[in-house]
């Protein structure tokens, strides 16, 4: 069967069912015409053109898709019954309906409607590919609960397959950086303050503030070689304020080997001297109550 000819035999179905129901009910699809319907449109059928078709031809031809015509005979009932002489005149008498559908269903959506749709998707994606995200950082002195302003720190900014970008934080102890990408991943360098890497997400970017530790090594030996005492002593008096008096200071020793206890001011102590084991010093963790260490744990390495 053409193309053409399906065409001519669905609107052909059509109308046939629109004859019939115009003085009968039944559904709207002649495919869904069921026992009772099925009756009357043979007995509806035989009382308009004198002419029957079998319940076999009308499941094989209405109930199901067809692979060919039905028999002439049978294209002229059914076009008499829908108004016409024979199967040749209803052809010719929808040839432009049937070449409508064939050129929308070549045609498909007009450019135009293409275009209507293109567009805004195209125009969407682009800003989309270069829209950037914005992250703003501060560095805070983890001790102390202050936005570091009065040192520079350095910031490495790692891009994956290219080369990394390198910034400082400004007057504010902030640095700003736009990306396309969600997420970024940088390098927080400074000699007073431990190295550290940062990754945060878009997402999670309301949280701006990353806290940075004392490099208290560095820190020391810089007041040390210099002679300034003033400092060392400030460090000092900064250590008393931070930790409380009765907190519990605890050196863990590698391989399980055992631990010992610290008091405060024998801890003070060996923060405030550049020694071998205060630059391999690594702070375990910290528990604090009302801005106070109260448990330190650490290990030298």
């Amino acid at each position: 069967m053409t193309e053409a000819n399906l065409h001519h035999f669905n609107l052909l179905k059509e109308k046939v069912a629109t004859t019939f129901l115009e003085d009968n009910h039944a559904p709207k699809r002649i495919s869904e015409w069921k026992g009772e319907a099925i009756t009357a449109f043979q007995e509806d059928l035989f009382s308009k053109t004198k002419g029957r078709i079998s319940e076999k031809s009308f499941y094989t031809y209405f109930k199901n898709k067809p692979k060919n015509l039905p028999r002439i005979d049978i294209l002229n009932l059914l076009s008499q019954y829908a108004g016409y002489a024979n199967w040749h005149q209803f052809k010719d008498g929808n040839v432009g309906l049937v070449e409508e559908k064939e050129d929308k269903k070549k045609k498909g959506f007009p450019p135009v409607l293409w275009l209507a749709i293109f567009i805004p998707i195209a125009t969407m994606f682009i800003v989309m590919m270069n829209q950037k995200n914005t992250f703003t950082f501060c560095m805070v002195d983890e001790d102390q609960g202050e936005v570091i302003s009065e040192n520079i720190i350095d910031i490495k900014v790692l891009q994956s397959g290219q080369s990394p970008v390198y910034t400082k934080t400004d007057s504010a102890g902030c640095f700003t950086y736009k990306t396309k990408d969600e997420k970024i991943t940088f390098v927080v360098q400074s000699p007073y303050y431990k190295t550290d890497t940062v990754t945060r997400s878009i997402d999670a970017n309301d949280t701006k503030m990353v806290k940075l530790r004392v490099d208290d090594y560095t820190l020391m030996l810089k007041y040390y070689s210099t002679s300034n005492f003033k400092d060392i002593e400030k460090r000092r008096k900064q250590l008393e304020q931070l930790i409380a008096a009765q907190a519990e200071i605890y050196q863990v020793y590698p391989n399980n080997e055992g631990i010992e206890l610290y008091s405060k001011n024998d801890f003070i102590q060996k923060l405030t001297i550049p020694t071998s084991a205060l630059k391999n010093i690594q702070i375990l963790n910290k528990t604090y109550e009302n801005g106070k260490i109260v448990k330190l744990k650490f290990i030298v390495k």
